[in-house]
């Protein structure tokens, strides 16, 4: 079985803030890189220990995640995205999943959700509200790619079991903050939530394993891990407030691909804040 990783920060445990941990030159950025790779490594031995054959970990941290030097040396590394969605994967592999996952923008009780950036209220395709993760999930569902694992905070871990039947998840954290903050402006929005309950490095790295291993091998045995998909598609973005910047909003469509739509630029649109997520 040939399996796809991606991979983030800001769903690892440990990892507390985006500017101290997620940021090249913040206090803790190398540390927080070490922490996502050794739960990439984690998961690693759990595939390999199921069956894989080969696995591809992608960096998917926009400032780089992972550190070479510490990755498991079976796994490959794949950094750089030429093409654009779904970031190189292809029909070749068998099962995706996902390490170091947050939740989507203006999840409640989450820990450092966003969707792309912290200027997102909300993204949805065909009415369906999605995050990073189900953007991907979608695309590799188009290409007949199951996805299978994920591991990140408790939100994330919920938004992921709700969109895509039957995954297998490991939650490492938890946000402690009430409230969508979709009211907010970005400024504002990169503190909302900020607070979380983490698990020790090593609890949470032994819990990807399991749980890396629990998929790969419900998956040689059972079909599940695929979003419904019914076409044509459309793509509503909400963007927040920033600076001099209104609240906008976009819509594209698309009459038979998601991931042509998620390759469509967008065409945001000054709007009245009444419903925040209209």
């Amino acid at each position: 079985m040939k399996i796809y990783v991606m991979t983030d920060m800001e769903g690892v445990a440990g990892v507390q803030n985006f500017e101290d941990w997620c940021t090249v030159g913040g206090r803790y950025y190398e540390v927080g890189k070490e922490f996502l790779t050794r739960e990439v490594n984690a998961a690693v031995e759990g595939f390999f220990a199921a069956g894989a054959t080969e696995v591809v970990v992608s960096d998917g941290h926009g400032q780089g995640g992972i550190n070479p030097v510490v990755l498991d040396s079976r796994a490959e590394l794949l950094v750089g995205w030429p093409t654009g969605w779904p970031f190189l994967l292809d029909k070749t592999y068998d099962a995706v999943a996902f390490v170091g996952q947050h939740a989507k923008a203006g999840t409640e009780f989450a820990h450092l959700a966003h969707t792309q950036s912290t200027g997102y209220v909300d993204l949805s395709v065909n009415g369906v509200s999605i995050g990073e993760f189900g953007q991907l999930a979608m695309c590799a569902s188009e290409l007949g790619v199951r996805t299978v694992f994920g591991s990140g905070d408790r939100a994330f871990c919920a938004e992921a079991q709700a969109l895509v039947p039957g995954i297998e998840t490991a939650e490492v954290k938890r946000g402690t903050t009430p409230g969508h903050g979709d009211e907010l402006v970005r400024s504002q929005y990169i503190r909302q939530n900020r607070s979380a309950i983490h698990l020790h490095p090593e609890r949470a790295r032994a819990r990807i394993r399991e749980g890396a291993e629990r998929a790969v091998r419900r998956a040689a045995k059972r079909d599940f891990g695929l979003v419904p998909l019914r076409p044509p598609f459309e793509r509503v973005g909400v963007f927040r407030a920033d600076g001099e910047q209104p609240r906008r909003r976009s819509v594209e469509t698309h009459p038979t691909s998601v991931i042509a739509l998620m390759n469509m630029s967008f065409n945001a649109k000054a709007i009245e804040v009444t419903d925040v997520r209209r």
